[in-house]
């Protein structure tokens, strides 16, 4: 005759039973679950190979729609200057070295500025650029201002074999920032893209102090954050954009990091405050020659056949766009492709094209 406690165990092994089959289908139901947010995050599967077993199509197309996407974002008329001056402070601190963004924020952005130096000069070709880093408590000059993107792809080539260390200084890097666009033209903006993974900034004086002279000078910031929001930074962005703080943005993801940063290429509008009157500005075309002997260039003083030569001292300079008494020298196709035309009666002078161009601000 059974036991009681065996009737017991019976009875509960008869509960279990049927409970069972519920039991599976959850959590099937689950593991179902967990399995398609897997599938959805394994990215490289979203990709379909070419006729030839590469990828290369769908990885064109994908930047393609993501440049779509930036021109269709706003289609408000709204006046944009079209001569930029901006300085990209990079956090080469310790906390780049976080492996949150793969495979670490510093390896990431600086993958993500080489293509933002790239789209930058492509959406703005006369413009200018400097990039500055931050580390051991100091700013660190990674390349000047300048209008050709192969300077600034060479020297994040260069700070990739370092490794971030120390604590950042956003006081140094901006004041650094302020010097390098007190001589930039009113005719133009005055901009400061600022990529920040810490949380803290190790500074030696007020930094409210630079703030505020950041405001007078005139110059807007634009902060995006890899780790949190920073009450300084979010002065620094309100304070630098007449009130609008929407120029700080936290990083959430890599794919949201490219996003915020390739954003930041489409020129600002316009304001009121920032608006200056319209300026006459002395711009050259010229035209690429070749010589029969070599001669040094204005640029890198290292000889060299081919070259552009200045419509106005006939100076020889390696690239373009460049500076030569007071006139800035640019291939004809970079500002026709941006402001139209140009002008109908341009100086003919060896080759070369010197002309007045009306430039609104």
């Amino acid at each position: 005759m059974p036991a009681p406690g065996d009737d017991h165990g019976d009875g509960g092994s008869d509960e279990d039973a049927i409970r069972a089959p519920g039991r599976s289908k959850a959590r099937q139901a689950n593991d179902h679950d967990s399995a398609r947010d897997f599938e959805v995050t394994r990215t490289w599967d979203l990709l379909t190979e070419a006729a030839d077993g590469t990828i290369t199509g769908a990885v064109e197309g994908l930047l393609e729609a993501g440049k779509r996407k930036r021109l269709l974002k706003d289609t408000t008329p709204l006046q944009r200057g079209i001569i930029r001056h901006l300085i990209l402070i990079l956090d080469m601190s310790l906390a780049m070295n976080e492996k949150d963004l793969r495979p670490t924020r510093y390896l990431l952005t600086l993958l993500y500025t080489e293509s933002f130096i790239r789209e930058f000069f492509e959406q703005n070709p006369i413009s200018q650029l400097g990039i500055v880093g931050m580390r051991d408590g100091i700013a660190v000059r990674v390349s000047d201002m300048s209008g050709n993107p192969n300077d600034h792809l060479t020297a994040i080539q260069r700070i990739r074999k370092e490794e971030p260390k120390g604590n950042p200084s956003l006081e140094n890097a901006l004041e650094m920032s302020r010097a390098a666009l007190f001589h930039a033209p009113s005719h133009g903006t005055r901009e400061i893209l600022l990529v920040f993974g810490a949380l803290h900034s190790s500074d030696p004086g007020d930094i409210h102090t630079t703030i505020n002279n950041l405001v007078m000078d005139k110059i807007r910031v634009t902060v995006l954050g890899l780790a949190a929001q920073v009450a300084v930074c979010q002065e620094l962005v309100r304070k630098t954009n007449n009130g609008d703080a929407s120029n700080y943005g936290v990083v959430l993801h890599e794919q949201h990091f490219r996003e915020l940063m390739m954003a930041v290429t489409t020129p600002p509008a316009t304001t009121e405050k920032t608006k200056s009157a319209s300026t006459l500005l002395m711009m050259g075309f010229p035209s690429r020659t070749v010589e029969d002997h070599p001669s040094l260039c204005a640029c890198h003083s290292k000889p060299s056949r081919d070259g552009y030569l200045c419509s106005r001292c006939n100076t020889k300079s390696a690239r373009l766009s460049t500076t030569l008494m007071g006139e800035t020298e640019i291939p004809q196709e970079d500002v026709s492709s941006k402001s139209g035309p140009p002008s109908r009666n341009p100086i003919e002078n060896g080759g070369a094209h010197n002309q007045q161009m009306l430039m609104d601000p």
